[in-house]
């Protein structure tokens, strides 16, 4: 099987038809709810997963349902996505011709060869989004994978790429264009940035230290670093962070110190 180009689709807006009302279309829907795009469900009331239900239940103005099976080509009419969450195979291929048909981006649940495209397993913390996808191979193995990933995140992946963001959008009003000489500037002092600022120290920036960072920075061609416009300050922004920061060595001579009154207080008693 071919690889497959992983896309950030946006589907803001746009209309998602999702066939089927079980398990897997309560799946579906929580995907594409994010989105901001506008979704109908087709399925028979009985075929409902109370999931999917609560969906519907609580999104009336994202969410259009329909107590019926799917009908024909003149459900199609409108769409932009069609997703089908069936057990019944030949009508699902059924629904993909016609969305090919239409030339409609369809997938199809655990049928991969009738797929325009698939779900992965996903990340998400803010603006961060990471895919990880089998190409319909192994879709647990893709579980596996989100797994080991999550494990080695530290949780501030995503505040931090909403400050750059921030700081991005501000460094665009300050200095305004697209493309030229300016636009390759702008990349990148930006990139310097980054490269420079522990994804820590990004996290912790707010709207003084970003004007600060714009005037001593980006208006004299070069890139202070954290220490330079904190004074050496640095707030953590978890207990985990704390004791990163501390290092292991800090954190060994506390847990003996712990241990040592805890030893104390057992001999008393």
């Amino acid at each position: 099987m071919a690889a497959s180009l992983l896309v950030a689709w946006q589907l803001k807006n746009k209309h998602v038809l999702i066939v089927g009302g079980g398990e897997v279309a309560s799946q579906r829907i929580s995907s594409i709810l994010i989105t901001d795009a506008h979704i109908t469900v087709l399925s028979p009331h009985d075929g409902l997963n109370p999931r999917t239900k609560h969906f519907i239940h609580d999104h009336p103005d994202r969410i259009t349902y329909h107590d019926r099976p799917f009908a024909g080509p003149e459900e199609l009419k409108g769409m932009d996505m069609v997703l089908t969450a069936l057990d019944d195979v030949d009508l699902s291929r059924q629904i993909c011709n016609m969305c090919r048909a239409s030339r409609i981006p369809v997938n199809a649940a655990d049928i991969p060869d009738s797929c325009d495209f698939y779900f992965g397993s996903q990340i998400r913390d803010g603006p961060l989004q990471i895919m990880i996808s089998t190409n319909g191979n192994g879709p647990k193995m893709a579980n596996l994978v989100k797994k080991k990933l999550q494990n080695a995140l530290s949780g501030v992946e995503g505040p931090a790429i909403s400050k750059v963001g921030q700081l991005r959008a501000t460094l665009k009003v300050r200095a305004p264009g697209v493309g030229g000489e300016l636009g390759k500037r702008r990349m990148q002092w930006m990139t310097n940035v980054c490269n420079t600022w522990e994804m820590e120290e990004l996290a912790q920036l707010d709207d003084n230290m970003m004007q600060k960072l714009l005037d001593e920075g980006w208006e004299v061609g070069r890139v202070p670093t954290f220490a330079d416009l904190s004074g050496g300050r640095f707030t953590p922004s978890s207990s985990e962070d704390i004791l990163r920061s501390f290092g292991p060595q800090a954190v060994g001579f506390a847990a003996g110190i712990i241990c040592t009154l805890a030893a104390i207080w057992i001999r008393r008693r």
